[in-house]
């Protein structure tokens, strides 16, 4: 038995769970008498809502094709080996079941290593070797075609990428060492680091081969059939691949000095990943491959019994899974079909909901406003974004043509909605105007038609009280920018009922949203705890922190911006607004800040100025500023901004404002862009003992998005 089967046989021990990849060889003539091959087709059953993935078993499975292709390449019996994916998927990386599990540093290593053995094997073959990227293929699943001698890619490729930063990992199987001595440090960079701390932003199959990941791209209908139309080419050496010279200098140096710095400002020096993958690509550059891999070997080991990448897995598994199945939703039977939707409001609110809308459902949308030229303006912004997408080619001309025919809008409500199904309000906030807006929807909109409110803080019970059917209302509370961020908070209010609540999901579905269940309380979930943790920062800044020391005190979340950023994303306008309702129903614990009053009623947009290309303090801001004389350091400040938000998570876990702790991180990370690397909130707050401190108990089990014990 070889070392590597040992290794491997030893892993699988690990993964009981494995959804295993099998390895299937076939052989056949290549055109142009260029000889027989052998192709390597990874699958796990040909059910392609299943993503292929390598686990310790999968690998085992490749190691033994390998051996088979070995033999045959060393007997002269093939010209070349290729390796491909089933249909749409190449494959998409380790199989991370049972990682978060690991207890001992030797078998965290024992799975780089393991993946490490199996792949060098395609380097090592007496033929050329050539990975066909057919489909999706992200972490492991791009390493191993890296591995290859040469590659080909898809033009319908949706999704290609090395993620792991994202999860709290590094590229383990070559993807750190092998990708710069590719395609360039700066390049890999990008790969590895930028988009990863990008929310895992993905590559298309054209931008595979731009990048020079792949030697040629290939149209997908025929994909596998030019693939090796091209290989035999190759082999035959009509074509021969020509690759840059990879430049070893101070541009190699500048590249991993422009990683630590796009690191420095995402995670602040919070999450070790990101560093880790870019002191492996610095080693890379004298291109010592093994010396490499040995280093993404300890780097894994080290990061897979860290608190991050288990965190990282909790943050996916939430989205993931969590995500497409809310806790709470009634069953979707009740649902009732949606053909047409209306939108009270044009505003730039109102016409991003009016776009998603149409851009999902493809049903006719009709915008309702005040005045004839609100009204147009609204229709113009949709018109004007599709033809953004147009030029795009997102969309083809015929289908522009079609959306923009769907949208329409209209002064009069009886006529815009008196056949709508589903009705939201994007209106100003404040309650009578909104009570005021549904009464007359009410009056014009049929029996079984939806109306939904995008209030993001006020009650709607309340809302719908003096309605007379108050059981069709439901909040549908988006996050700005609409069409980013994932999150919409169903509110189901006192009277809601089934019916309503099971269209609001269905829609919510088809809007590709990630929907969670919440209570009718202030505010909600996001808005409630970020204007605790706001508050928090106000107060110590009114009470005589500087500004700096009260926003460095907070780096160490590694939260994508600071506080008051994050206030000026949001529109000081609306932070007072949620703060003074919060206020009201909350006096003990929210406070309504009379600086950022003064910053709003200055009519300024935000704490700082940007002259210089960096944030800095706005000088009319800080001649606006009363603060008192008591001055807390960083620590002192983080340590009471954490403990009022563990108090007020733990008040709105008592009251069922959400089912449970989890809801409250995936509405952080899919609302407010709270790290993956942390969890959410309150695994981080478990880890630093905040919890217990606070509330007596930790929100999740032991071990649960953590080391376990």
């Amino acid at each position: 038995m070889s070392t590597t089967t040992e290794l491997l046989k030893g892993a699988a021990e690990l993964f009981p769970g494995e959804v295993v990849t099998q390895a299937h060889v076939r052989h056949f003539e290549l055109p142009f008498n260029a000889g027989k091959f052998a192709l390597i087709t990874l699958d796990n059953g040909f059910d392609h809502t299943k993503p292929t993935t390598f686990g310790p078993a999968s690998l085992a499975n490749l190691n033994a094709a390998i051996d088979q292709v070995e033999k045959e390449a060393a007997a002269g019996e093939i010209v070349g080996v290729g390796i491909t994916g089933k249909p749409f998927i190449f494959a998409v990386g380790a199989d991370l079941k049972g990682v978060e599990l690991l207890k001992r540093h030797e078998d965290a290593l024992a799975i780089g290593k393991g993946g490490h053995a199996v792949f060098k094997r395609l380097s090592g073959l007496a033929v050329p070797t050539f990975a066909y990227y057919n489909g999706a293929a992200m972490g492991g699943g791009v390493e191993v075609g890296l591995h290859c001698t040469y590659r080909t890619v898809s033009k319908s490729v949706p999704a290609f990428s090395l993620p792991e930063v994202f999860l709290g990992l590094v590229p383990g199987w070559g993807g750190c060492a092998l990708l710069p001595n590719l395609i360039g440090a700066d390049k890999a960079v990008s790969v590895i680091i930028e988009n990863s701390l990008n929310q895992n932003r993905q590559l298309k199959g054209r931008q595979v081969f731009e990048l020079g990941i792949a030697d040629a791209l290939f149209e997908g209908a025929d994909f596998l059939e030019q693939s090796l139309l091209w290989t035999a080419r190759v082999l035959k050496g009509d074509l021969t691949v020509e690759r840059p010279e990879i430049d070893r200098g101070e541009a190699w140096d500048q590249a991993v000095a422009r990683g630590r710095f796009i690191a420095d400002s995402k995670v602040h020096g919070a999450a070790p990943a990101a560093y880790r993958a870019l002191d492996i690509i610095e080693g890379a550059k004298d291109g010592d491959l093994q010396k490499g891999f040995d280093a993404e070997d300890l780097a894994l080991a080290d990061l897979i019994m860290g608190g991050e990448l288990r965190a990282g897995i909790y943050s996916f598994n939430l989205v993931q899974k969590r995500g497409k199945r809310p806790a709470g939703a009634p069953d979707k039977a009740l649902a009732r079909p949606v053909t047409k939707v209306g939108v009270v409001g044009a505003g730039l609110m109102a016409s991003q909901l009016a776009l998603l809308f149409l851009r999902r459902l493809e049903v006719p949308v009709v915008l309702t406003d005040i005045d004839q030229e609100r009204v147009d303006k609204g229709v113009g912004y949709v018109h004007a974004e599709i033809d953004k997408l147009l030029g795009k080619g997102r969309i083809h001309q015929d289908k522009a043509n079609r959306l923009k025919a769907l949208v329409t809008g209209v002064l009069d409500k009886a006529e815009g909605f008196a056949d709508a199904d589903f009705i939201i309000e994007a209106v100003f906030e404040e309650m009578g105007v909104k009570q005021k807006v549904f009464a007359e929807v009410e009056a014009v909109a049929p029996a079984h038609a939806i109306l939904a409110t995008n209030t993001s803080s006020l009650s709607v019970s309340e809302m719908a009280s003096k309605l007379k059917h108050p059981e069709r209302v439901v909040g549908f509370h988006f996050f700005n920018p609409v069409a980013i961020l994932p999150l919409l908070e169903i509110v189901r209010g006192e009277q809601t009922d089934d019916a309503s609540l099971a269209t609001a999901f269905a829609v919510a579905k088809k809007l590709k949203k990630t929907a969670v269940l919440v209570k009718d309380a202030p505010a909600f979930v996001v808005n409630r705890i970020l204007t605790r943790f706001m508050g928090e920062i106000q107060n110590v800044i009114d009470e005589g922190t500087p500004v700096a020391v009260a926003e460095k005190a907070v780096e160490p979340l590694g939260l994508p911006m600071s506080p008051l950023v994050l206030l000026e994303l949001v529109g000081p306008a609306i932070g007072l607004h949620v703060s003074e309702t919060l206020n009201r129903a909350h006096p003990e614990r929210f406070t309504v800040s009379p600086n950022l009053k003064a910053v709003v009623e200055a009519g300024k947009r935000g704490f700082y100025v940007y002259d210089s290309g960096k944030p800095e303090l706005d000088p009319e801001v800080a001649a606006l500023l009363k603060q008192g004389d008591t001055v807390l350091t960083e620590e002192q400040v983080r340590a009471r901004v954490l403990d009022a938000v563990a108090e007020e998570i733990g008040l709105m876990l008592a009251e069922g404002v959400v089912a449970e702790a989890q809801d409250i991180d995936l509405c952080l990370i899919t609302g407010a862009g709270w790290p993956f690397h942390l969890g959410g909130i309150t695994p981080y707050l478990d880890r630093e003992g905040v919890s217990e401190r606070v509330n007596g108990k930790r929100f999740l089990e032991p071990g649960t998005a953590s080391v376990p014990a």
